[in-house]
């Protein structure tokens, strides 16, 4: 170790310290100025201590990177904590959920909106979403909208569909479904389907919209995760989202760090007022920077939305999702023009066809203006076929995949996709063997915000019922963390500030109860974070 000079404004001391992949372990950690100081010994650190040094005894506990959790929804997360809870947790059943939102709906002011989100109709013994009589049933005055799991699908209730101005004659819109059956509405809406009713929900305040960012944020740390790419700034409340980005980081009420995605999409988009105020890529500082540009390409392989070159299982040939920007030319516009300002892309494709078509507007965009480090990413990124590997390695087009889709959701993917397809599915092996650094992360509040499920499927492929997916990708434990810290600050261009515990880079750490490099996989989902410290400050210690 080189002999730093100063003293250390903190110490984590007496454990067992991963500094990040390839760099092994140390005993204790100097902090100072928000950055890593030092590792080494006890000894070595303890001479860093001054009167003012705040020392934590880790006793043997493992500490890591902080977590950076690379894509998931930090707003609505914060915003659904105050919702109906209807995840199969909390509504295991059809008649749970309706009764649910019977009970909200007692408590909420006549006339009002009543809106839950997590419900998941696979784990319902009827199999089905719910109708909107039943909705009607239990909410016969209020405007009910539940969302599902993967967020692409919800229902609503008649009142909701009248402030929407859908009725049975409304047709589904370019890349949507309003469903209905023998002519009559169902309830269900998907993907571009869902806009109406978003857009007649009660806009949010912007100091409303920063309460959900600080609810949210602070739950994020009690897991040891200190960073998270907020991936769709713009999605319900338009710019008003931004403002409240903005006023948390001013105010100083943003609880981790923030790379921030800006919705560029055909419909919902913040890109020209972004650009307008010079918001482009990697404007910020280390606790809220600008990323990339979103836009939606399909929906979710459980939802039947994600856009397949082959059908999901079923007799209908033409059951391969939903593209939701079927023209490649309009899509490839929309890059270009995003591409030529300087921003990077963050697509949401799921399916191997939205992959394909995401792929070719990137070899558009690249070709036009090239840029060998700008990073594109696919979001999701669960089901490639034929060469798009490859192109994905000579465009360095980084794959964003979510393990936990694979955990929760895994047993329900063989019921919809044959079990080839899913076996082959978030290939994490592949993409780090094309040098595509794979990060982590959960899409929250689709799968839950915890890492460990995440964790412990990257080194099993075992899914939440135990099922073996594809063992030829497992990763090691210190692969794993990798994708979680190093790769996924990677994936926002900040893996020279963020990602591992070396001298200059910031002091964000997690301290966790059990030695994940010696126990047991299975004991991994027992894992909880004991400590979160961001720049050197604890930010979390469970009591």
């Amino acid at each position: 170790m080189t002999a730093p000079t100063g003293h250390a404004d903190t110490i984590l001391r007496d454990g067992k310290i991963w500094r990040g992949q390839g760099l092994g372990f140390a005993e204790s950690l100097a902090i100072s100025d928000g950055r890593v100081m030092a590792t080494g010994t006890v000894a070595e650190i303890d001479a860093l201590q001054g009167p003012e040094t705040k020392v934590i005894a880790l006793e043997g506990r493992l500490a890591t990177p902080g977590l950076n959790d690379a894509h998931m929804h930090l707003l609505p997360y914060g915003t659904a904590m105050a919702e109906v809870d209807l995840r199969p947790s909390a509504a295991p059943t059809l008649a749970a959920l309706l009764e649910a939102l019977k009970t909200r709906a007692a408590d909420t002011p006549k006339g009002d909106w009543v809106v839950g989100r997590g419900y998941d109709h696979f784990a319902f013994d009827e199999k089905r979403h719910p109708l909107i009589h039943e909705l009607d049933s239990v909410c016969p005055e209020h405007p009910v909208y539940i969302v599902r799991t993967d967020g692409h699908l919800a229902v609503a209730n008649s009142l909701a569909m009248q402030a929407a101005g859908i009725n049975k004659n409304t047709p589904s819109p370019e890349g949507g479904l309003i469903e209905k059956q023998n002519g009559i509405l169902t309830g269900l809406v998907a993907e571009t389907g869902r806009e109406p009713i978003m857009a007649a929900l009660p806009r949010k305040s912007v100091e409303e919209l920063v309460g959900s960012i600080e609810r949210g944020g602070h739950d994020l740390l009690s897991y040891g995760i200190t960073s998270c790419m907020e991936a769709a700034i713009g999605i319900r409340d338009g710019w008003t989202e931004m403002e409240a980005y903005r006023r948390a980081h001013a105010e100083g009420r943003l609880p981790l760090r923030v790379y921030g995605v800006l919705m560029g999409d055909k419909t919902r988009s913040i890109l020209d007022q972004a650009n307008k105020n010079d918001l482009v890529t990697g404007r910020g500082d280390e606790m809220f920077r600008i990323g990339p540009v979103k836009i939606f390409t399909d929906g979710s392989a459980g939802g039947r939305t994600a856009a397949m070159k082959e059908p999901y299982l079923g007799n209908d040939p033409d059951d391969k999702g939903l593209l939701c920007i079927p023209d490649q030319d309009e899509l490839n516009a929309m890059v270009l023009d995003a591409h030529r300002k300087g921003y990077q892309m963050a697509i949401h494709a799921i399916g191997d066809a939205a992959i394909e078509e995401v792929l070719n507007a990137y070899e558009a965009a690249l070709k036009d203006t090239p840029d060998p480090d700008r990073r594109h990413r696919i979001e999701h990124c669960g089901w490639l076929s034929g060469d798009q590997m490859q192109r994905m390695k000579d465009m360095h087009v980084l794959p964003v995949p979510q393990p936990s889709f694979l955990y929760w959701f895994g047993d329900l993917y063989l019921t919809v996709l044959d079990e080839a397809r899913v076996v082959a599915s978030h290939p994490m092996r592949r993409w780090i063997e094309a040098g595509l650094h794979p990060s982590a992360s959960t899409d929250c509040p689709v799968t839950e915000i915890a890492p460990m499920p995440v964790i412990y499927n990257m080194v099993t492929r075992k899914t939440r019922q135990g099922t073996l997916l594809g063992p030829d990708q497992v990763l090691t434990m210190e692969e794993a963390l990798h994708a979680y810290t190093w790769a996924s600050a990677y994936a926002a261009h900040e893996e020279k500030i963020k990602g591992q515990l070396v001298p200059g880079q910031l002091g964000d750490v997690a301290v966790f109860d059990r030695d994940l490099f010696e126990i047991n996989p299975e004991d991994i989902l027992k894992t909880r974070c004991d400590l979160a410290v961001l720049g050197g400050s604890v930010v979390f210690q469970r009591d």
